[in-house]
């Protein structure tokens, strides 16, 4: 099989059989095919599309290009959560432990984030000790014994995905449907779950800015994970505004704590309510959890009854944390400066732009413009205010914690654009925009471009 058939028959818009996906991931993988012929054929599929038959043979050959985890000696159905990321997203944090609280073993690798702000491993690293880079066999221990684990992603783990996701990065192939979802999706088949939940964000602070953005991306994973053997659903969430108050990683954690333990900002429990649903009429597999709005109002009292706080506790002191920074969460770590941001204008807030608010999050070091980057666990910021809310000019709208002065002089410059005014009252934003599960998601194009 020669690769220069595989890059001319994609130009010409012609299908690639399992085979010829097979034998390029493999190749490429093994450093056998050069990255200028990679380009080529990666262009060539970003710009006439791919089936959904290429895309799903495109996902498991990259999902087989290293270890494929086997869950079974932990749970006989493994379920997972992804998240495209978005600012103040602690869900993680609060979704896996109430999940686990219903007895429903979590073992889940996680990454780091670049950009905005940290990843959830980035978050839990907020805590003193806390061990992220387990072994396979400490994975699986911490996770039979506790009931929980969450830990980085093994480099063995669609080994793939980061050969070409580093090669998209620099060849202008990175908006590709078919691309971004095999490179999602290959993770977490690889990772070994079940069941999958995907939280597909849309809006300004998010990766897709639409909603039929999100849509076409949410059905294209359902639908991969689908025809792989997997149970999905895929829920469209809003990031137009920040995600709760907290937007930065100690700071989220004591958010996520604050949520557990019965409280939290309004907007942060009910979506995690929501995920956490959809997570386990997964698990239930059509015998338990089937009525959402009952398991909504179940998962709402095991909230207040603080149930999901033993696995979290159980997961930070088998991975090696200080469980005192969670029992008492002035132990975490602290901005040395705050400083108030407040409305410049009387009206209602007419918008507060998540990424604007991130982007001066990563100014105060939450976050990283590049992977070598160091993050300061303790900066951030606080959000206050939501669209909708009626302020009068002076009033606080954000609390900034920052460590730097030259840093902090830059957030505030940044916020400066990150809130809109309006004389009218504004309607609050929707936490949701639709569910997608495997049903809807098999109807679709045939080419996804």
């Amino acid at each position: 099989m020669q690769m220069i058939t595989l890059i001319e028959k994609k130009r010409d818009g012609l299908p690639l059989d399992a085979d010829e996906i097979r034998f390029f991931i493999r190749e490429y993988t093994a450093g056998r095919i050069p990255d200028y012929q990679a380009a080529a054929l990666l262009m060539a599929i970003t710009l006439n599309g791919m089936s959904r038959a290429e895309t799903v043979q495109l996902t498991l050959a990259m999902a087989a290009s290293g270890d494929m985890l086997d869950l079974s000696d932990i749970c006989d159905y493994a379920v997972d959560k992804h998240s495209s990321g978005g600012v103040g997203d602690k869900t993680t944090l609060v979704v896996l432990p109430l999940v686990a609280s219903f007895g429903v073993p979590i073992a889940k690798m996680s990454g780091r984030g670049l950009g905005f702000g940290g990843g959830t491993l980035d978050k839990l690293e907020s805590i003193d000790g806390f061990a992220v880079n387990l072994s396979e066999g400490e994975f699986r221990r911490i996770a039979r014994e506790t009931g929980m684990a969450l830990a980085g992603q093994s480099q063995s783990l669609a080994p793939a995905d980061g050969l070409l996701y580093a090669l998209r990065d620099v060849t202008g192939t990175v908006p590709s449907w078919p691309l971004i979802a095999s490179s999602i999706m290959s993770k977490k088949l690889a990772a070994g779950a079940n069941g999958i939940v995907l939280d597909v964000k849309l809006g300004c602070g998010a990766f897709m800015k639409t909603l039929g953005e999100a849509r076409d991306l949410a059905r294209i994973m359902v639908q991969i994970g689908g025809d792989a053997g997997r149970d999905m659903a895929a829920l469209l969430s809003d990031m137009n505004q920040p995600l709760g108050v907290a937007v930065g990683n100690a700071l989220e954690v004591a958010e996520a704590v604050e949520t557990l333990q019965g409280g939290g900002p309004a907007d942060l429990r009910a979506h995690c309510i929501e995920v956490a649903a959809q997570m386990l009429r997964l698990a239930g597999r059509g015998q338990r959890f089937v009525d959402l709005d009952d398991t909504r109002n179940l998962l709402a009292r095991q909230l207040d009854a603080g149930a999901g706080m033993q696995p979290l506790l159980r997961m930070v002191a088998a991975q090696g944390g200080d469980v005192a920074q969670i029992t008492d969460m002035s132990r975490l770590p602290k901005a040395r400066l705050r400083a108030a941001f407040s409305a410049r204008e009387t009206g209602a807030v007419a918008a507060i732009f998540a990424d604007k608010v991130g982007w001066a999050t990563l100014a105060l070091g939450a976050g990283r413009a590049t992977k070598t980057d160091a993050i300061d666990h303790a900066v951030g910021i606080e959000v206050h205010a939501s669209v909708g809310d009626q302020v009068a000019a002076g009033d606080r709208l954000m609390t900034v914690h920052a460590n730097d002065e030259d840093k902090l002089a830059s957030a505030m410059a940044l916020l400066d654009e990150a809130v809109a005014y309006s004389e009218t009252a504004v309607a609050r934003l929707p936490l949701f925009h639709g569910v997608i599960d495997s049903a809807e998601g098999a109807t679709s194009p045939s080419t996804i471009v």
